[in-house]
């Protein structure tokens, strides 16, 4: 008997170990290990991370990061599957049985509503995959579900509060609920890092990827742009959206990022590589890089300041050789232009995406304005919808988006990243990715002070931020970018940088009241 009950006490303290490993956030290879080991089933993994979501999204914490799950019947015969593969033999690489949450914004034709956070699009029912989502079920992840998102991705009026959509309400940080997720990628990146899921996927045009990560304590990759397919994805603009994986570490980043590349024909930007990220997760990634700091994007915040210059001697540390006091040899002058072709952008791009996505009610940027202005006491609570407004009125000005376009991508490319890059012989380019989280503010709407995010994304080149410590309770990222098609160079930056602090803390979520 004594046998018995000794029996069933390291039973229970396993079973507890393999849940507290979930529970911490296990990366995607321990995951995998565990799977081979038998320690663990997709199936399991599945109900622990529906089990997270039950207990912090609407409840507990009330982070609000998700929008919708994939009925628990589908994802655990999707599991199952998965899992009798592995148990076959067939093993389809790091993403095989992995749970992946998808920003609400990208198809899926499986029954989950494409809404971007919008209760007009409540409804709306793709009728295929986008790419990336093709590509990550070929790799054996399991589309758990869809995140919640600043309401059409950030991009319908000048006075937001980021992460609360009109279809999902407000996500709210996970250090701290009385501040902002950031966005528009907000509840991808919430999710992440409260380990409702592994990895999940977001978007970015302009910080929606970087701002939500560095706020939520989490790793983020912005890819050069068509290095992920933009297929199936509600779109802002054909010249800088780009999807992006969003992770606890720079590994599991790699992981989901190769599992979404591929050539789409259908996207006139896509173009395929066959660089194996993997080999760039370096310990040793620093030693001997050039790195240029660029104190035009710092200087917004003195203790995120205080933080981003101790990180300066762990670079140097480890063998990285540091350029410091670097300006954009013309300044940060491209923002007027970006403005130009974002609002052009975004009309002809929902034309476009509505003829490939059709929704019975809606095709053009005037049938939601009207809509907006019907649904107004739901979807217009908050703050209006100018945004909409003033991209509609730029319809008619090709010829000024043209020059726009061509303007904004030689100040922030030739005259801005690869200027200081050359002059300067470096490899990479760093900054503080944005300042700590603010207090949520429904009547003033955001309060951006600075960040790093434009640059790069207006030049259409990769970006990567990685937690670097605190600012009292909230943690704040470390920008890595550089130019087009440097994602092997920056993982390797950003892996070494990694290796050496492990700056992330988990949030500790515990119920409101």
């Amino acid at each position: 008997m004594k046998t018995i009950k000794k029996l069933g006490l390291l039973v229970c303290l396993y079973a507890f170990s393999i849940v507290a490993i979930a529970a911490d956030g296990a990366s995607i290879d321990a995951l995998q290990q565990q799977f081979k080991r038998g320690e663990l089933t997709s199936v399991e993994l599945v109900e622990r991370y529906l089990t997270q979501i039950e207990k912090h999204n609407t409840d507990g914490a009330n982070l609000r990061a998700v929008i919708s799950v994939q009925q628990r019947e589908k994802l655990l015969d999707v599991a199952a599957k998965l899992d009798a593969e592995r148990e076959a033999g067939k093993y389809r690489g790091p993403m095989h049985g992995i749970p992946v949450l998808l920003k609400d914004n990208i198809d899926t034709a499986d029954g989950l509503a494409n809404t971007a956070g919008s209760y007009l699009l409540r409804d709306h029912m793709p009728p295929d995959d986008a790419f990336i989502v093709q590509q990550l079920r070929d790799a054996g992840a399991i589309i758990l579900g869809k995140a919640n998102l600043s309401e059409w991705a950030n991009f319908r009026s000048t006075n937001s509060s980021s992460g609360w959509s009109s279809l999902g309400g407000l996500v709210k940080n996970p250090y701290d609920t009385t501040r902002t997720a950031c966005g528009s990628s907000s509840g991808s990146a919430v999710a992440v890092s409260a380990n409702f899921v592994s990895v999940a996927v977001g978007t970015e045009t302009d910080g929606s990827l970087v701002c939500p990560s560095a706020i939520s304590g989490v790793v983020t990759i912005k890819p050069t742009v068509g290095l992920l397919s933009r297929d199936g994805i509600i779109p802002i603009s054909h010249s800088q959206d780009t999807a992006g994986p969003i992770a606890r570490s720079v590994a599991d980043a790699v992981h989901l990022l190769m599992a979404m590349r591929g050539l789409d024909e259908r996207d006139s930007a896509s173009f395929a590589s066959n660089v194996d990220y993997k080999e760039n997760l370096r310990r040793d990634g620093l030693a001997g890089k050039r790195i240029g700091v660029m104190r035009d994007l710092a200087g917004y915040n003195s203790q995120l300041d205080q933080v981003f210059d101790a990180q300066l001697e762990v670079l140097k540390a480890a063998g990285a050789i540091i350029v410091d006091d670097l300006e954009f040899p013309n300044g940060r002058n491209w923002g007027g232009d970006e403005y130009s072709v974002l609002l052009y952008e975004f009309g002809e791009g929902l034309r476009t995406y509505f003829e490939q996505s059709p929704h019975p009610e809606f095709s053009t940027l005037e049938d939601l304005i009207a809509a907006n202005k019907a649904e107004s006491s739901v979807t217009m609570k908050w703050f209006g919808q100018e945004l909409f407004e003033m991209a509609l009125a730029r319809q008619s000005d090709r010829e000024g988006y043209e020059k726009a376009l061509k303007d904004a991508r030689r100040k922030a490319r030739e005259e801005g990243i690869d200027a200081v890059l050359s002059a300067n012989d470096l490899d990479v380019l760093i900054a503080p990715t944005v300042s700590p989280a603010w207090k949520i503010d429904f009547i003033n709407g955001d309060h951006f002070t600075g960040s790093a995010s434009s640059a790069a994304a207006v030049a259409g080149y990769p970006h990567i931020t990685v937690p670097m410590g605190f600012v009292h309770h909230m943690p704040v990222g470390l920008s890595f970018f550089g130019t087009a098609n440097s994602e092997a160079t920056l993982i390797e930056a950003a892996y070494g940088y990694e290796a050496r602090t492990q700056a992330r803390r988990a949030p500790v979520l515990a119920s409101p009241y």
